[in-house]
C-alpha cells in the first residue's frame, strides 16, 4: 500500500456558505466588472454591486413562490450567465440547485425530478418545457416552473417585490458548511443516475484551496474566464464558483460554433476543457494547414513544440531546438494562441486523460495545460499540476490537505474536506463509496510516483469517459439491445474516444426464424451483411440511445459473426458479460469503430 499526503497551508472558513463571496465582491469592490454577458448582439458589463442586486431580485421571487429552505429547484439550460444567476439566487433562499444537462432525455428528466423531490424547475427553451410537460403528472413534489426564455428573471423579480431584505437575508444565511448546495446526479454502474450531495463546505474548502494555493495564478488580479462546458457538470460548476470568490471576470458561451469568435472577443486569460476540445483545435489546425499546402511546415512546428517541452523537463531545451521554438513562435504559435483570445496562459484539463503529446505540443506553444483528476462525489478536483509543480502525463498532486492512497488492488482511495456526503436516499451506495474509516473509493486505477504525482492507468469501474469528458453508464443501453429479439450480446464502448460505439452479436436461436419469416437464407456470418437485418438493428439502436442524451448515445456499431459464450470466457456462468476478456479478444473491432 501506498500513500501520499499534501499538508493544509491556509485556513479553510468553518462558518457562512457560498453566498458570502457574492456579498463580500458588493461590498469591497462594487464597480469590479465580474461578468460580462453576452446578449447576442454585444457582450455587457456586469458589475459586482449589480449582480448581488440582480441575485437578490430574483431569490426574492423564489421565496414569495414559497420556495422554502432545503427545497430542490432544477436547473435545465445550456452554459448561460441566467445559470449563474439562477444558481446563486436558489443558494440565497437557503434551497438546494439540482443541475440536469439540457440534453437529458425526458426518462433522465423525469428520474432526476422524482428522485431528487424537485419542487421547482427553471428551464431554458420550449423544447426543456415540452420533456418536463410529458412527465410533470408523475412529479408529485413540482409546483412551479419558470422559463429563462420565457423571461423568467424579470417575472420572479417583479413577484419578489414585497420580500423583505431582513427576510431574504435571515434565509441567506441560514446555510453552514455541513448544509446541502447542490445534488448533481451522475451515472452508477447500474445506469441509474445518482445523486450526489455536495455540500458549501465542500464547495468552500476545494476552491479556498484552489484560489488561495495550487491555482492562485489562474486567480490572480486581473484573471478572466470564459466556460463553454455545461454548468450541469461539476467541473465547470467549480470554475464558476472559484471565479466569483477570487472576483475574476467570467463570461459563458453557449453554442460551440461560435466559441472561436468569443474567444477572440472575450480574450479569457485561462480557460478550461475536456480533451476533446483540445484534440479538436490542433486536428483543425492541421488540416486547414494542409488544405493551404502548409502540412509539413505545421507538422515541423508540432513536433518542434513537443520537443522544446520535453527538453523542459530534462533540464533546458539546445540552440538548435530554441531557435526553431523561437521561429515557429512567430509564423505559427502565436496564430493558435490568437484563436483562443490571445492572452490565455494557462488551460486546465479533466474528465478524460489528455496524452502527454498533446500537453507537450499546448506548453510548446505557449499554453500551460494543467491537467487535474476528480469526480462529481469529490466536488471536482483531489490532484492538479500547478503553474509551480506540473508533470505532463500524470495529473498532479494531491490537493492540499488531501490524502490519496493506492489499495492493495490498484484501486485509488481519497480523503479530503472535497469528498461529497453521499449519495441521496441511498445509504447502500453511499456505504459503497466510502468506507468506515472515510476513504473514498474512486473505481479508478492508478499509482503514486515518488513526488507524489498520481498516474491513472486504468478503470476499476465500468463507467465510459468520452473524450469530451462525458461520463456514460454502458448498462443502460446494453440492457435495451439486448431486450431486442435479434440481438444476443453487446458490448458499448468508447472510453477515451470521441463517441459512443457499440459491437453486437445477433441470437443463434430468433436469427433461423427471422430469416424464414423474411425470405432470407444463409448463416449469420452471410446476414450480417443483410440491408433488412441493418434496418432492424438500426431500428433497435435508435430506440436504446431514446434512454440517454445525444452526448451518451451510440453513433457507430459492428455486427459481429461469432456468438460471446461462457465457454469462450467472454461470459460468467451467470452469463453476465466480461467486459475485460471482450475488450482484449476484440480490440480490432473496437479500434475499426474509430478509424476515419
Amino acid at each position: 500500500m501506498r500513500e501520499y499526503a499534501s499538508p493544509l497551508t491556509i485556513d479553510i472558513p468553518q462558518t457562512g456558505n457560498l453566498t458570502d463571496d457574492v456579498v463580500r465582491n458588493a461590498q469591497e469592490a462594487p464597480d469590479a466588472v465580474v461578468f460580462r454577458r453576452n446578449t447576442g448582439s454585444e457582450w455587457i458589463d456586469v458589475t459586482a454591486a449589480e449582480f448581488l442586486a440582480q441575485v437578490q431580485g430574483v431569490a426574492k421571487g423564489l421565496i414569495a413562490h414559497g420556495i422554502e429552505v432545503g427545497d430542490r429547484v432544477a436547473l435545465i439550460s445550456k452554459t448561460r450567465y441566467e445559470w449563474t444567476l439562477f444558481d446563486y439566487a436558489i443558494w440565497f433562499v437557503g434551497a438546494v440547485t439540482v443541475p440536469v444537462y439540457e440534453t437529458s432525455s425526458t426518462e433522465q428528466v423525469q428520474h432526476i425530478l422524482d428522485d431528487s423531490g424537485t419542487r421547482a424547475v427553471i428551464l431554458e427553451t420550449p423544447a426543456h418545457q415540452a420533456r418536463v410537460d410529458e412527465v410533470r403528472s408523475t412529479l408529485t413534489e413540482l409546483r412551479h416552473v419558470w422559463s429563462i426564455e420565457g423571461d423568467a428573471v424579470a417575472t420572479l423579480t417583479a413577484a419578489g417585490v414585497d420580500v423583505a431584505d431582513d427576510l431574504l437575508e435571515e434565509r441567506r444565511t441560514t446555510a453552514t458548511p455541513l448544509d446541502l448546495a447542490t445534488l448533481i446526479y451522475t451515472s452508477g454502474t447500474t445506469g441509474v443516475p445518482k445523486g450526489c450531495m455536495n455540500t458549501h463546505g465542500n464547495f468552500m474548502y476545494e476552491l479556498g484551496v484552489a484560489v488561495e494555493a495550487e491555482l492562485e495564478e489562474l486567480f490572480a488580479e486581473g484573471a478572466s474566464t470564459l466556460l463553454f462546458l455545461p454548468l450541469a457538470h461539476v467541473f465547470a460548476r467549480i470554475i464558476q464558483i472559484g471565479a466569483v470568490k477570487a472576483r475574476a471576470t467570467l463570461g459563458h458561451s453557449a453554442d460551440i460554433k461560435n466559441l472561436v469568435e468569443d474567444l477572440g472577443v472575450f480574450r479569457p486569460t485561462f480557460i478550461l476543457a475536456v480533451p476533446r476540445v483540445f484534440e479538436k483545435v490542433f486536428n483543425s489546425a492541421s488540416q486547414k494547414a494542409a488544405s493551404e499546402g502548409k502540412g509539413k511546415i505545421f507538422n515541423r512546428a508540432a513536433d518542434v513544440a513537443i520537443a522544446w517541452s520535453r527538453a523542459q523537463d530534462k533540464g533546458r531545451p539546445g540552440v538548435a531546438l530554441s531557435l526553431q521554438h523561437a521561429l515557429f513562435s512567430k509564423l505559427v504559435y502565436g496564430k493558435l494562441r490568437m484563436a483562443l483570445g490571445g492572452r490565455c496562459e494557462y488551460a486546465v484539463s479533466g474528465g478524460a486523460p489528455l496524452g502527454e503529446r498533446l500537453g507537450h505540443f499546448y506548453r510548446g506553444i505557449g499554453l500551460v495545460v494543467l491537467e487535474g483528476y476528480g469526480l462529481t462525489e469529490t466536488t471536482a478536483a483531489l490532484t492538479v499540476n500547478t503553474p509551480r509543480a506540473n508533470k505532463i502525463g500524470t495529473v498532479g498532486r494531491p490537493f492540499e490537505g488531501t490524502t490519496v492512497r493506492v489499495a492493495d488492488d490498484g484501486e485509488l482511495l481519497f480523503k479530503g474536506g472535497q469528498v461529497f456526503a453521499g449519495y441521496w436516499n441511498n445509504e447502500k451506495a453511499t456505504a459503497e463509496a466510502v468506507d468506515r474509516d472515510g476513504w473514498f473509493h474512486t473505481g479508478d486505477v492508478g499509482e503514486i510516483d515518488d513526488e507524489g504525482f498520481v498516474r491513472i492507468t486504468g478503470r476499476k469501474k465500468e463507467i465510459l469517459v468520452t473524450a469530451g469528458g462525458k461520463n456514460v453508464a454502458p448498462a443502460v443501453l446494453e440492457d435495451r439491445l439486448r431486450s431486442h429479439l435479434l440481438i444476443d450480446q453487446c458490448i458499448v464502448v468508447g472510453d477515451g474516444q470521441p463517441f459512443i460505439g457499440a459491437l453486437i452479436t445477433l441470437d443463434p436461436e430468433t436469427m433461423p426464424t427471422w430469416a424464414e419469416n423474411n425470405n432470407k437464407s444463409g448463416t449469420i456470418a452471410e446476414l450480417m451483411f443483410d440491408a433488412d437485418l441493418k434496418a432492424e438493428i438500426d431500428r433497435a439502436v435508435e430506440e436504446a440511445n431514446k434512454a440517454v442524451s445525444r452526448a451518451e448515445s451510440i453513433r457507430k456499431y459492428t455486427i459481429l459473426p461469432a456468438s460471446w459464450t461462457e465457454e469462450g470466457g467472454q461470459l460468467t456462468p451467470s452469463l453476465k458479460l466480461r467486459r475485460n476478456v471482450v475488450m482484449r479478444d476484440f480490440r480490432d473491432d473496437v479500434e475499426a469503430l474509430y478509424l476515419p
